[in-house]
């Protein structure tokens, strides 16, 4: 895929692809209250998603706090063809078998806050270690864009990323990105709008069977994880999940947690004033 410079005027994408024909940006005095679509931003530390958020938003930004956690909540709002957008800046995580509360808040977003979109930005020169969290959470999305940052980079090591087999092998689009110098920032509006509106499908691969014993003891525990929780999304992963012994769901379980305040898109005000910072 070509990459082009962002800019103001919103530049179209690669006219080949069903990305093309992204439409102008409009951000002036714009802010997160009622919104068309929501889109998770994910990513390892490092990969370069505060910057995809700071060029998304620019300084239409809040700052404030996860209700009830100490981890820093970030969200932004942008619009591209007339639909505005409000996106969530979740905190860095190697993976959604949260390890620490950054990982929890960004594994409960992504499960059970149902955003419309959910971009994953990876590091090109460390593919390895980064797709291991566009995997997660391409088992439990089917509207998920991946982000592939830092392609200068990776040409500057001698690494070559094959974007387009990578997007068929996922399933999903895959964006080649530099978002400091704006490299690929009208591509990923582009997938996003094209995601969120459903005129771009996923088309993910189906989860392995896990054999006969395995895949009739989840459909039990689906169905126990449904009775007490109605309606929770991703129930199957959820009792996955519990199957492996995962510590934090295991806990929220117990606790009757489970996707407490995220059924359906999150709408409270972040506590702090608009800020340019991410």
């Amino acid at each position: 895929m070509r990459l082009r410079r962002g800019s103001g005027d919103g530049d179209s994408g690669c006219q080949s692809c069903p990305m093309a024909g992204s439409a102008a940006v409009h951000r002036p005095g714009l802010s997160i209250e009622g919104c068309d679509y929501v889109v998770a931003l994910a990513g390892n530390p490092n990969t370069g998603k505060s910057t995809v958020f700071n060029a998304l938003t620019g300084l239409r930004q809040h700052v404030g706090n996860w209700p009830g956690k100490t981890v820093v909540r970030a969200e932004g709002a942008f619009r591209i063809d007339g639909k505005k957008f409000r996106i969530v800046d979740l905190p860095g995580a190697y993976s959604l078998l949260s390890n620490s509360s950054d990982e929890e808040v960004a594994r409960d977003f992504i499960l059970f806050g149902r955003p419309d979109v959910t971009v994953v930005v990876v590091d090109a020169t460390t593919m390895e270690r980064n797709l291991n969290l566009a995997l997660q959470v391409l088992e439990i999305t089917d509207r998920a864009v991946v982000a592939v940052n830092l392609m200068d980079e990776a040409e500057r090591k001698g690494i070559r990323v094959d974007t387009r087999a990578l997007g068929r092998d996922l399933g999903a689009p895959v964006v080649p990105m530099a978002a400091r110098s704006g490299l690929g920032l009208p591509e990923l509006r582009a997938a996003i709008l094209g995601v969120a509106s459903g005129t771009i499908q996923c088309r993910i691969h189906p989860a392995p069977d896990l054999g006969a014993e395995v895949e009739a003891s989840l459909a039990r525990l689906t169905e126990a994880v449904l009775a007490e929780y109605p309606g929770l999304p991703n129930a199957r992963w959820v009792a996955l999940r519990l199957l492996e012994g995962d510590p934090s769901v295991v806990r929220e379980a117990r606790n009757g947690t489970l996707g407490d305040g995220l059924h359906g898109h999150v709408v409270d005000e972040p506590a702090a004033a608009p800020t340019g910072a991410s």
